[in-house]
C-alpha cells in the first residue's frame, strides 16, 4: 500500500461512527472463526479485532480469559488464525486487526509474523502488552509490510505516554475507558471525555474508546463522544452462552446488529 491509498483500517472511519467488534480466534472452535467473522459484520462492525489466544491474557478479564482457554484446548494458535483471514479476504473485506500479548508473536517471529500477517490480508496489529517506549522497532517492522500500529491508552496515561502512543499509532487509537482488565460494565466511565480532551491536540487519528461497553444505550452515548466504539466482553460472553447452538453465526449477528442500531443515526 502506498501513503496515498487509503487503508481499509481507515476507510472503516470515514464518514461514520465506527463499530469496532472483538472476538477471541478460535473460539469456540478454530472452524467457528471465519462465520463468526462474516457475523459480526452482516451485524454492522466496521472493523474486526480477532484476539491472539493466550495462556496468560493479563488484561483481559474472566470472559476473555475463559475464551482464549477454550480456543487453545481447540487447537486455536496463529497460524491457523492467519489462514481463517485468507478464507474470509477470499469474500469480504471487512479491516482486520490482530489483538495480541507480544509472546505469541515473538515465538511465532516478529519479522516473520509481519510478512505472514500482511501476506494473509491482516491490516494491523494491536500489541496489548508492548511498552510504547520501546515501540519504535516493532512499528518499523509491522509498517514496513503495511500494517497498521495501535496503541492503548489510558486515563491514567502521562503527557509523555500519550505523545508516544500518538506517535507510533495509525489507523486509529484505542482509548481504555478505565484502569483495569476488560469486562462489560453497568456504566460508561467518566474519564473518557478528559481522556479524548488530552489525546486529540496530540493527533488527528480516530480515537475509538472500549473496555466495559455492552449495551446498545452505552453505545450510543460513547459514539457521542468519539470516532468509534470498541466492544469485546459483551460479545465473546454471547458466544460462549451460545456456543452449542447450530444457529451460533445467526445469533451473533442478530445480538451484533442490536449493539450497532443506535450507531445509524450518528
Amino acid at each position: 500500500m502506498t501513503q496515498t491509498e487509503t487503508s481499509r483500517v481507515q476507510k472503516a472511519f470515514q464518514n461514520k461512527k465506527a463499530f469496532i467488534a472483538y472476538i477471541t480466534g478460535g473460539d469456540p472452535t478454530p472452524g467457528h472463526t471465519v462465520s463468526l467473522i462474516h457475523a459480526l459484520e452482516h451485524g454492522g462492525a466496521s472493523l474486526i479485532e480477532l484476539g491472539v489466544p493466550f495462556s496468560d491474557p493479563i488484561a483481559d478479564g474472566p470472559v476473555i480469559q475463559r475464551a482464549s482457554e477454550r480456543a487453545l484446548r481447540a487447537g486455536a494458535n496463529l497460524p491457523r488464525l492467519l489462514e481463517s483471514v485468507r478464507e474470509i479476504r477470499r469474500t469480504s473485506q471487512v479491516p482486520i486487526i490482530l489483538f495480541s500479548y507480544m509472546n505469541p508473536l515473538m515465538r511465532y517471529g516478529f519479522e516473520r509474523l509481519a510478512r505472514d500477517a500482511s501476506e494473509a490480508g491482516v491490516d494491523g496489529v494491536l500489541l496489548t502488552d508492548l511498552s510504547v517506549e520501546e515501540a519504535a522497532e516493532p512499528v518499523r517492522q509491522l509498517r514496513r509490510f503495511g500494517l497498521d500500529t495501535v496503541f492503548l491508552a489510558a486515563p491514567t496515561s502521562s503527557d509523555r505516554r500519550l505523545q508516544l502512543v500518538a506517535e507510533h499509532s495509525s489507523g486509529f487509537i484505542y482509548l481504555v475507558s478505565r484502569t483495569g482488565v476488560t469486562g462489560a460494565q453497568e456504566q460508561v466511565s467518566s474519564a473518557i471525555e478528559p481522556l479524548i480532551h488530552r489525546l486529540r491536540p496530540l493527533t488527528d487519528l480516530p480515537l475509538a474508546v472500549g473496555f466495559g461497553i455492552s449495551t446498545p444505550e452505552q453505545v450510543k452515548e460513547v459514539a457521542s463522544l468519539t470516532d468509534g466504539v470498541v466492544v469485546g466482553s459483551a460479545l465473546v460472553r454471547f458466544i460462549e452462552e451460545n456456543a452449542s447452538a447450530p444457529d451460533l453465526a445467526a445469533r451473533l449477528e442478530a445480538f451484533t446488529a442490536s449493539l450497532t442500531k443506535p450507531l445509524h443515526s450518528q
